[in-house]
Formats: C-alpha cells, structure tokens, sequence
C-alpha cells in the first residue's frame, strides 16, 4: 500500500503589534534628514497600509515556538507524537547551531531536527522534504515550523536616493510565527510537487553575512526591478508544470502566492491567467512575511470557508536567488468552528506619538517595542493572536 503524505494542521501566531506605512516613512524622514521621501510612497509602490511587528524582546524562535504548541494543542498531539521538527524561514537566531534546536527545546520536542534555508521558499521546500521522508517511510508526522521578524531588517539610514531605491522593500517586511503538521496517509494530500531556478538573479536582493562577507554592503539591499526581471520565465515554467499535471489554475479552489507586493501578486495573477480574487490578500495589512506568507494564507482562507475538504489548491512559492516552486494539495481539514480560530482581537487606542500599540493576551507581555506603530481600525485586519486549522 504507496503511503503519501497530507497537510494535517496549519497554525499561525500574530503578534499584536502594527506599523503603518505613513509610521514607517515617518521615521525614515528623521532617521535620513537628506532623503526625499515623498508622501505615501510606500502605498502607492507596494499596496502597504500596514505591517505586523514583534515586540523587541521576540527572537524568531518565540514566534515559531507559539505557533507550534498552537498547532499541538488542536491535533492534540504530545511533543513526543512529533518524529521531526524542520524549521524554515528566512529570519533566524543563530546560525549556529540549527535553530530548529531551539524550538524543539522551548516546546518539549525531542524529536530529531534540522534547518531548511531557501529564503522565501524556506517553508515550500520543507514541505516537499517533509512529503518526501513520509513517503519514503522515514517518519510518520512532521513539523515545519517557521518565525520571522524581518521588520528588523529595515534600513533606517540613507544617504540618497540610489540608498532609497534599494532599501525601500526592507521597509515592508513584516513579523510572525507559523506551524505546518504534515502527516502521513493513504491518499495524497500532497499531490505533486515542483521546483526550478534561475541563480544568475540572486545580485537583485542580498543580505551578506557580515562575518564571513566582510567588506561587502551591510543590511537588506533588493532592487526591486532587477527582482521582478528574474523571476521572469519562471512562471512560465510553472505554468507548463501545472499542465503536465493536468491541473488547470482556474478550476483550483485557491492560489496561495508569495506576496512581497500588491501589485506584484496581480502581475502574477495575469501572467498565470487567474483573477487575482484567487489569491487570498495579506500584504496590504501585514507586510512581506517572508517563508511564513503560505501558511498564513492556508489559515485565513480556511477561517474564511475558502479552504473545505476535497478542495485542490496550488501553492506558489518565489523566493530571491530566484527560485520557484509549486505544490498542489488536496485539502483535508474542515473548516474548524469559530471559537477555534478566531483569536482574541485587541483594540488599542492609537498612539498619537506614533509609538507603540499595546495589547495583553493570554500567554504573551507585550512591551514597548521603540517603534511607531499605530492603529487603524477602519477596515478588518488579520487579528493578534493565534489562528489554526485543525484537522
């Protein structure tokens, strides 16, 4: 009997806080005096409103950590169910050791673990290793888990407008934690996997290690033309892959999609020849969430009723480098009931200072964090806290 793997639980952790785009160029202005930075640029090249960020005293791991007691407490699983831990993200705490080694010890996980590093396609690829040792037989339940806190990435500190040009995508980067149980069964939850690159992209966005790059720009630098040109042919690719596996985009239930802009999600949209109401909207309220973009929009999708059982979906990973990959699931989890996956939503005053927005929940201190973050409570926004689907 051929053994496949599915996706058996997805959970996220937002944190509680949020900086709006007009907070961010705000402090741009203060922080690089002789820098233009015209009115609502960040809006109206990216889509941006607002991005979630950590409190400072979050590392990558606490982000992840939460997420994966979260996806725990609904499979209601023991650590010790868990036969591997992958974490997967472009954010991390060490780079010494693995810092999946980290999570484990924060959750009770004592299972073997190691690291899946690929930028933005972090978690798509460890999603195609966690299917390919369930499927070997390897092990029977796999967490991936995923925290990222680019917000810190952003460049505060320009000197002109070549400066600008580069570090304006640093400033869109947002913060989270997300957990995936992939588990093993008798029908292919995972259908079909692929993956495919273009390497003589990856000038077009670079974070040099400063230790082991020294003498080479510090800091998050994406030119975002240069982005954008290297994904092209990619997507035709994938375009030709979904083909060979008879899969049309437009009879799929849902298109998960990287998101680093809105306008870039319709750009993809039009190329695949799906209507962009496909895909299910982040950016424009959370940032770039980097490896963590996925699973965030498998959550929302099934808190909305987008995601049922026996739904197809495709997930669209591109990550600089550049790569790409797509992943077509079946769906299995039901749309769980509302006290599941709705979190606690806080409503902070706004902080006329542009500082900090606070919120107590249960299990998490949220402190000041020394960045503007502001409220705005005029349309609906993915709300602080957990959120899951549960088998």
């Amino acid at each position: 009997m051929s053994v496949h793997s599915r996706i058996a639980q997805v959970a996220v952790h937002l944190p509680p806080g949020r900086q709006t785009a007009q907070a961010i160029e705000d402090r741009l202005r203060r922080h690089s005096p002789g820098v233009r930075v015209p009115a609502r640029l960040l809006t109206r090249l990216y889509g941006l409103q607002e991005r979630i960020v950590a409190d400072d005293g979050d590392l990558p791991s606490d982000l992840a950590s939460r997420a994966v007691l979260q996806a725990l407490r609904q499979a209601e699983l023991e650590p010790g169910d868990i036969d591997l831990l992958l974490f997967a993200a472009v954010s991390a705490d060490v780079q010494e050791p693995a810092n999946a080694h980290i999570v484990a010890s924060k959750t009770g996980l004592t299972c073997p673990v190691f690291d899946v590093s690929n930028a933005c396609n972090s978690v798509l690829n460890a999603l195609e290793v966690a299917d390919a040792f369930i499927r070997c037989g390897a092990y029977g339940r796999v967490l991936v888990a995923c925290g990222e806190t680019l917000s810190r990435l952003s460049r505060w500190t320009l000197t002109g407008p070549d400066e600008l040009r580069t570090a304006l995508a640093s400033l869109t980067g947002g913060d989270m934690g997300a957990a995936l149980l992939i588990e093993a069964s008798p029908e292919p939850g995972i259908i079909a996997t692929t993956s495919m690159a273009n390497s003589a992209g990856w000038p077009a966005a670079t974070l040099f290690n400063p230790y082991h790059a020294p003498g080479l720009p510090k800091g998050l630098h994406i030119d975002s033309d240069r982005l954008l040109a290297s994904f092209l042919g990619l997507d035709t690719q994938a375009k030709q892959w979904l083909k060979s596996q008879h899969s049309d985009p437009n009879t799929l239930g849902l298109l998960c999609v990287h998101q680093p802009s809105v306008p870039f999600v319709h750009e993809f949209c039009a190329r695949l020849g799906v209507p962009s109401d496909t895909v299910v909207p982040t950016f424009h309220r959370t940032g770039n969430m980097g490896a963590a973009t996925l699973p965030l929009q498998l959550a929302l999708a099934t808190e909305q009723g987008r995601l049922q059982p026996g739904t197809n979906a495709a997930l669209f990973g591109l990550a600089s480098g550049a790569s790409a990959g797509v992943i077509l699931i079946n769906w299995t989890i039901p749309r769980p009931h509302p006290h599941q996956t709705t979190p606690t939503r806080h409503s902070t005053p706004a902080d006329t200072n542009g500082g900090n927005s606070r919120a107590n929940r249960p299990g998490t201190t949220t402190r000041s964090t020394g960045q503007e973050q502001q409220q705005d409570r005029a349309e609906p926004r993915p709300a602080a806290g957990d959120q899951t689907a549960t088998r």
